[in-house]
């Protein structure tokens, strides 16, 4: 039997917690006790979709693909690796890495002293003489406001976004594949306009749009509710001849109590480490939640004045005040984890996660050092992908390279005088980068909006 509780059937499914009590109560399903704590059978739940994929699971099959060749591969936007981590961890040969980040680029610099780490505005780079030597092109884009001032929607129509960029270096690489990542609010975004933006860039880039998927990290052995968009494309010109299967599923949802403790991912409890501190007065507040409660949990008069003009506000309101349970999956981390709308209190201790605890619920390695300010550190983890999830990603990705390697076989391009010549005039660049990251010496500036933080902030 592989028992799933309440709490965790709702995040697999995206499903209310009380919604699925109410299946518990009405005997939709049969349920059953597992110390203490109801639930369900998963093999009495192969009717639903994400449970089946579970049952149905290839796991072990696919976590032994490796590649038949070297594939050589570029991130843009890499951030503090775990995009990078993963699709390493899969097999992916990493030629270059850009990041704007100082405090990111140390961190990939420190974790990784092999891989060439080009730090500073990716519009300042050209691609061009990496052109048929790359394989794979990856990269979590930003996101800004697009402009529908062209009639087709299309590449055109992308300039001043950092979406763009990434286009830009695919129409100049010209990769076999490439991926992009986002926050999954992006397909709703604007009523659907700057999707099929995207999506006509893409085809205007002579590359075909594997069916999109948000991918819930919960399935792919990541102890966190966390949702990704992920766009794979393949140029036309081999589209016809192979075909791309998205990763199947982990046999289980794993939950915070796998994150802290020797388990499944780790092999020993989380270390110690530096963490940010709750003021007094509210560490007196969260005192009063028990695991896996929030400000509802909280005397009346003590939740009025802590949510302030929030109690007025409707909506369930659930990240304030709220104290993670051990056997539930992690609510999605935020760049911080103590602030009033998306609290991530400790389960067992008053506190906020520390940077350790942030990682590993992002399945980082104990060894991966994150450099900067420990504000910096939570930002890193908080925007990360999370390491399992890309690797899963990256083992299928693989796979799609195994079966392309074998229709139109190629041998892999030496390209380090090139990348040394891009790393060599970039470096002769003088960046100077403000308080908001922008750079002074290009004035068409790219505005970066917190759209998309709320959307990944509002996913409980």
């Amino acid at each position: 039997m592989r028992f799933i509780s309440v709490n965790n059937l709702a995040a697999l499914t995206g499903t209310s917690n009380h919604t699925v009590q109410k299946w518990l109560d009405n005997k939709v399903y049969p349920s059953v006790v597992v110390n203490g704590t109801p639930g369900f059978d998963m093999e009495q739940l192969a009717s639903i979709p994400d449970v089946k994929l579970m049952l149905d699971n290839r796991w072990d099959e696919e976590i032994k693909v490796t590649p038949i060749r070297q594939y050589n591969s570029i991130e843009l936007f890499a951030g503090g690796g775990g995009l990078a981590l993963g699709l390493s961890l899969a097999g992916f040969h990493h030629v270059l890495l850009n990041e704007f980040e100082t405090f990111a680029c140390n961190t990939l610099r420190t974790n990784r002293p092999d891989w060439n780490v080009l730090e500073g505005d990716v519009r300042h780079i050209d691609f061009t003489p990496l052109r048929g030597k790359i394989d794979f092109l990856s990269g979590g884009f930003p996101c800004q406001a697009f402009s529908y001032a062209g009639k087709q929607a299309g590449f055109n129509d992308t300039r001043g976004t950092l979406f763009f960029e990434l286009a830009r270096a695919v129409k100049e690489i010209q990769p076999l594949v490439f991926l992009g990542e986002n926050v999954k609010g992006l397909i709703s975004h604007d009523e659907g306009r700057t999707f099929e933006t995207i999506k006509n860039t893409i085809a205007e880039l002579g590359y075909s749009l594997v069916e999109p998927q948000i991918l819930k990290a919960i399935m792919y052995q990541v102890p966190q509710k966390r949702e990704r968009l992920i766009l794979i494309a393949i140029r036309n010109d081999i589209v016809d001849k192979v075909q791309f299967h998205w990763p199947t599923p982990y046999e289980r949802v794993l939950t915070l109590r796998d994150a802290l403790y020797k388990g499944v991912i780790f092999d020993s409890d989380v270390p110690k480490s530096e963490g940010v501190k709750y003021p007094a007065k509210k560490q007196k507040v969260l005192e009063l939640v028990p695991q896996g409660g929030d400000w509802r949990d909280l005397p009346e008069d003590t939740a009025k004045e802590f949510m302030g003009g929030s109690w007025l506000l409707g909506g369930g309101k659930t990240g304030m005040a709220r104290r993670l349970s051990l056997d539930e999956p992690s609510l999605t981390l935020t760049c911080s984890p103590c602030q009033k709308q998306t609290e991530r209190c400790h389960p067992l201790e008053t506190r906020p996660l520390t940077v350790r605890e942030y990682a590993r619920i992002q399945t980082f390695p104990d060894s991966w050092c994150f450099q900067g300010t420990i504000t910096e550190k939570y930002k890193q983890i908080g925007n990360a992908v999370p390491v399992n999830l890309a690797w899963a990603v990256g083992r299928s990705l693989i796979r799609l390279f195994n079966d392309i390697q074998t229709v139109y076989p190629s041998q892999t391009a030496d390209c380090l005088f090139d990348v040394r010549e891009i790393m060599s005039k970039q470096s002769q660049l003088v960046v100077c980068k403000n308080k908001k990251n922008q750079t002074s010496t290009i004035k068409d500036t790219v505005r970066q909006l917190n759209l998309f933080d709320f959307y990944d902030q509002t996913i409980y």
